[in-house]
């Protein structure tokens, strides 16, 4: 049976606040300007260092050495964490940082070795510099740790109290949203309301949820959906002690999400996909003009067919395809499976379908940072498998949603596409995307965006 609330009314969605400005984006400027502070303390310990050994500022001869050693720093460094939020704790934040500079110093030497350099480097210069350069980069890091604290605070981090049914009081610095108060209701069955919910929480460092016992499961899987690092309050474990939230807090609960891939992960991603992306839109510009003129001659109706579909953080987005089908029976919501011998598509549009170029305009979602090349595919709202809608199937369904959905994807390339008839067909994809978000790397992305070539004409995409 076909249940779920698809509609929404627009006095909810009004109380939802936006967020331009994030404190992940914060957080990045600060780590770029931590790594220029970095940079620029090493090229000043090596200055005073020059100074010591020549007497001068002017290090010439020595100056090959910082022009290798400052690109590998900055490379090693990013890679291990030390531009991370978990960095700017004192200890592990100056650990890696030194850590990165020895291993910078290690592959200076041993490309030196490598290549027979003959350069006649000072030991003396060479060693003063780098300890110069540790006190320095340790007396910067507790610097910026400062100002972070004193003078950014919640523009650096941000969290949120939501409260569904358990009041409590909120620790200082957290933002609260009451749901009553609000007028939403946390319905697993709407996807409008899992909208509306990730619009509240979108940009949260940390989600912290009081709710009613019997909400509380499908907090836990919102939480894991959204993306976030999320925790539920349990005020039966004051009982037995609690785990405290921030510095002086009461409140007792447990963690149930850990978040999404983190900045480091997602930079890496948005390049690789960018750097695919661009110029593959230049490439395939004329081949989609001369779709479009195609499309419009072959049926009234627009070029592009947009359909809501659920993305990251279960929020709602307009998804590009070229249109397929004839225009009085475009099926907004997705509710119909399309079939072999569909009589919504044009001759046209059948050809589309099979060679995947129909999914071309997708490229411009990329673009705009509302899907990744590679990822789960994104799902039309009315979406079956069988007689039941997709969420009704497995309540692990909006666990796909804490990454960015794609245009081809792990279920794709090991031929789980077309039609979803029956319950397993959902499953199985389902399945794959799960093992997606846990293992996700650079060289997945890639193996799977060169295994897509293989299946881009297939049996079942009609």
């Amino acid at each position: 049976m076909l249940t779920g609330n698809l509609a929404v009314s627009p006095d909810t969605r009004a109380k939802i606040p936006a967020r331009p400005i994030t404190t992940e984006s914060m957080r990045v400027m600060v780590y770029l300007v931590q790594m220029l502070l970095d940079l620029l303390a090493i090229c000043l310990a090596f200055a005073i260092s020059a100074l010591i050994r020549h007497g001068t500022f002017g290090f010439v001869m020595d100056s090959a050495t910082l022009i290798t050693l400052l690109p590998v720093f900055a490379i090693v460094a990013f890679y291990s964490g030390a531009y991370s939020y978990e960095a700017f704790a004192t200890r592990v934040g100056i650990e890696r940082v030194l850590s990165s500079l020895a291993l910078a110093l290690a592959f200076n030497a041993l490309t030196s070795v490598a290549l027979k350099d003959g350069t006649d480097i000072s030991r003396l210069f060479l060693f003063v510099g780098v300890g110069i350069a540790a006190l320095l980069i340790s007396a910067e890091r507790l610097v910026v740790q400062w100002f972070v604290g004193q003078k950014l605070g919640a523009r650096f981090i941000r969290r949120v109290l939501v409260i569904d049914g358990e009041t409590v009081e909120a620790p200082p610095g957290y933002e609260v949203f009451d749901m009553a108060a609000l007028g939403i209701v946390a319905d697993p069955n709407d996807p409008h309301a899992l909208h509306q919910i990730s619009g509240l929480l979108y940009g949260a460092d940390q989600v912290v949820v009081s709710a009613a016992r019997d909400r509380r499961e499908t907090w836990s899987l919102f939480l894991k959906g959204i993306g976030c690092n999320g925790e539920l309050l349990l005020p039966e474990l004051h009982a037995i002690g609690h785990l405290s939230l921030d510095r002086g807090a009461t409140l007792a609960g447990i963690p149930v999400s850990t978040g999404r891939l983190d900045i480091r992960s997602r930079l890496l991603k948005r390049l690789f996909d960018l750097a695919i992306t661009v110029p593959a839109i230049i490439v395939l510009t004329p081949l989609m003009l001369v779709i479009a003129v195609l499309v419009k001659l072959s049926s009234p109706g627009p070029v592009l067919f947009r359909q809501r579909r659920m993305g990251r953080s279960n929020r709602l987005f307009d998804v590009y395809k070229f249109r397929t089908m004839r225009e009085e029976s475009c099926d907004s919501d997705g509710r119909r499976s399309t079939a072999r011998d569909d009589d919504r598509i044009t001759p046209l549009g059948r050809i589309l379908r099979r060679t995947s170029l129909d999914e071309l305009p997708q490229l411009f979602n990329v673009v705009e940072g509302d899907m990744s090349l590679v990822g789960p595919r994104p799902h039309a709202l009315g979406s079956l498998a069988g007689d039941q809608l997709f969420w009704h199937v497995d309540r692990r369904y909006w666990l796909r949603h804490a990454i960015k959905p794609g245009i081809t994807g792990l279920a794709q390339v090991r031929g789980f596409r077309g039609a979803t008839d029956h319950r397993d067909d959902l499953m199985l994809r389902l399945q794959c995307h799960l093992e997606y978000a846990s293992r996700w790397s650079l060289f997945i992305d890639a193996y799977i965006l060169l295994r897509t070539f293989a299946v881009l004409v297939h049996k079942r995409a009609y």
